[in-house]
């Protein structure tokens, strides 16, 4: 890339890309736009499995559980699901990066046999900042999200001498795998500024954008709008070869969101949605259907992440009712099935349009 070479007779490297130059850098609108029909329709759920608190407990190999992925990817094509949005963490691949290969591999494996494709998190500014690999302290019940981890963590996102290490984590994910027709495409940052240091977050998002873009990977990347600094969203847009977005709101505010962001020229996919305090199922998912946005909400098998329960939730209540995200229970039966039975009816006639 032209920002890589030592400035001539200087002996230092040259000034990094400005968010607006790293914008010349994304894949053609025109070509995203071909890409968006070759996909067709993406809709499908965050996913983790019910016996994983959080990211490191899904990918460590003490607790890393392909039979119940296995058994939930099942139930989401049946569903009619093909597409995941599956979190990573840089400390299960420092801890062993051999083995976090190889069980992406495997995960990867088995949603294909599934006919599902993966869009990977690789950072995120969401909720623990102390994150450490090995045994993760138990879930706290009622809780929403009591165990996810911010990644990198408070500590390793402000330490400079950690740069190298997460530039290394970036490109080698994305040259393993950059090939991979399995992978949908790579979210490169999780809800920047949500941390609350929205300068820290800037430049590791500035410095996330730059170390995908070095490689060669074929995949298109993304970060997601979220809503809370429109200054930022506009950054993670700049960097985005599509638009994803976070959508939270009642129905009446998503179809002016929607033609706000379809105005970049590019395919968009919500890539979070779902809570049913401020939404219903049955009248928002029918919008980015016929408006051909692709929808992945949040959660989606009741387990040890506790996300029926609400942003902030305190502990120690009852069965939540309604539930504020996922959609089936432990057992696999639907929370409500006539939400399963919506999204069975919405993406055969998708299948079918796309024959």
């Amino acid at each position: 890339m032209w920002w890589l070479p030592l400035v001539a007779g200087l002996g230092c490297v040259a000034p990094a890309p400005s968010f607006a130059e790293l914008a010349a850098l994304r894949k053609p609108a025109s070509e995203m736009r071909a890409w968006g029909r070759q996909m067709g329709w993406r809709v499908g759920c965050n996913y983790i499995p019910r016996t994983a608190s959080n990211q490191l407990e899904m990918w460590q190999a003490a607790t890393w559980d392909p039979a119940t992925i296995d058994q939930e990817l099942g139930w989401a094509a049946d569903m009619g699901l093909n597409t995941l949005r599956v979190y990573l963490h840089d400390l299960a691949y420092q801890a062993d990066a051999r083995g976090m290969r190889n069980r992406m591999r495997r995960f990867l494996e088995i949603a294909d046999q599934h006919g599902i494709k993966v869009l990977f998190v690789i950072f995120d500014d969401c909720w623990d900042g102390d994150a450490k690999v090995g045994p993760q302290s138990p879930f706290k019940p009622g809780v929403h999200n009591s165990r996810w981890l911010k990644s990198p963590n408070n500590r390793d996102v402000k330490d400079p001498s950690q740069r190298p290490r997460l530039r290394r984590y970036v490109q080698d994910l994305l040259t393993t795998f950059g090939t991979d027709s399995r992978i949908l495409g790579w979210d490169l940052y999780n809800e920047p500024g949500n941390r609350g240091e929205r300068d820290v977050s800037e430049a590791l998002l500035r410095d996330v954008a730059i170390w995908a873009r070095e490689t060669s990977a074929r995949q298109p990347l993304t970060v997601a709008a979220w809503g809370q600094d429109a200054d930022l969203d506009r950054k993670m847009i700049q960097v985005s070869d599509f638009v994803t977005f976070h959508y939270y709101g009642g129905v009446d505010g998503l179809a002016p969101r929607i033609i706000e962001l379809k105005s970049e020229g590019r395919p968009v996919i919500a890539s979070e949605w779902l809570a049913r305090t401020n939404q219903n199922v049955l009248e928002v998912l029918p919008v980015f259907a016929a408006r051909g946005v692709g929808a992945i909400n949040w959660g989606f098998v009741d387990g040890k992440t506790q996300c029926k329960y609400k942003w902030g939730s305190p502990g120690g209540e009852p069965d939540p009712n309604p539930w504020f995200h996922e959609l089936l229970h432990a057992d696999g039966t639907p929370y409500r099935a006539e939400e399963v039975a919506l999204f069975r009816r919405l993406t055969a006639k998708a299948k079918a349009k796309a024959r």
